[in-house]
């Protein structure tokens, strides 16, 4: 990992979490200590963070270099410049049965406002840019997404149509996956998912890369099935809160790119945006226009 990256506190907690499922067991300990104790890390030294994890000091430098360090000192380092000399980061609070609106709008707020600017500390900028060319160049686009994913797949399905892009984005799984297999080596699928691993979801990439396509991954997990299964991964995620709300802060985070890669192929392709834009202001956005009677009474 680049020692000059600038991590912002979420954005070094959301690089780290990313890492977290494809790590050994001995690893993942010894970076979830890191991620509910940083202060700890900061000042032990590598024998003492391998007695609190309970695994080898050699296991607390294989960790350090898992997550992309060169070892446990870089590891240190990052966790201080994250700071900013201003304290360490902490574990968001988690919502209970106990929780008042209060609380429950504050830390719905925090979560989701964490998960956007943690795109800055998972989000490869040059994997961006080629997403972003694979979609210019696409004859069609199949956007895919189960679950809370369904919803960013049909907004990335509109924000993609209405700047020129031929985009399909069935809803029902069945249609999706005819979709992909009619997909040639001319096309593209945006496949979302938040785990990696939604089984539909990764059915639909086996057809579409069969098939010929490219595959455009937005998820949470870098070493995800989805992930590595696609041509360009883009990786941006949320906390778990909790009572299914880390999908939910991830809705917002995936969302956010789906808004880069909107604004990346509207910028490479002026003129067929203009055009987009031009059709859609002609048109008809009222009852009157499309020549539909309302009910008597109706507004």
């Amino acid at each position: 990992m680049d020692s000059g990256f600038p991590f912002d506190l979420a954005g070094l907690r959301a690089a780290l979490q990313t890492k977290l499922p494809a790590l050994r067991p001995s690893d993942a300990a010894v970076v979830r200590l890191a991620l509910e104790e940083p202060a700890l890390m900061l000042g032990a030294t590598t024998a003492e963070v391998a007695e609190r994890a309970g695994v080898s000091p050699a296991t607390v430098v294989r960790a350090s270099r898992a997550v992309g360090f060169d070892g446990f000192s870089e590891f240190k380092m990052a966790i201080a410049r994250a700071s900013g000399g201003s304290g360490v980061f902490m574990p968001p609070p988690r919502l209970t049965e106990a929780a008042g609106m209060t609380e429950l709008a504050e830390t719905v707020l925090q979560s989701h406002a964490a998960s956007v600017g943690a795109i800055r500390g998972t989000l490869d900028t040059a994997a961006l840019g080629r997403a972003v060319r694979l979609l210019d160049r696409a004859g069609r686009v199949l956007v895919a997404g189960s679950g809370t994913s369904a919803a960013v797949a049909l907004d990335a399905a509109f924000r993609f149509t209405s700047i020129g892009l031929m985009v399909q984005s069935p809803t029902d799984h069945v249609s999706a996956l005819v979709v992909a297999r009619l997909l040639t080596d001319h096309d593209v699928l945006v496949a979302v998912s938040h785990t990696g691993v939604t089984p539909q979801t990764l059915r639909i990439v086996d057809a579409a890369r069969t098939a010929g396509a490219a595959v455009v991954a937005v998820t949470s997990f870098v070493h995800s099935p989805l992930a590595r299964a696609a041509d360009v991964a883009l990786v941006a995620g949320g906390e778990d809160l909790g009572l299914q709300l880390a999908a939910s802060s991830s809705r917002l985070a995936h969302l956010t790119v789906v808004d880069m890669l909107h604004a990346g192929v509207a910028l490479a392709d002026m003129d067929r945006t203009r055009r987009a834009e031009e059709i859609g202001i002609d048109l008809p956005s009222s009852a009157e226009e499309l020549g539909i009677d309302r009910p008597s009474g109706a507004e």
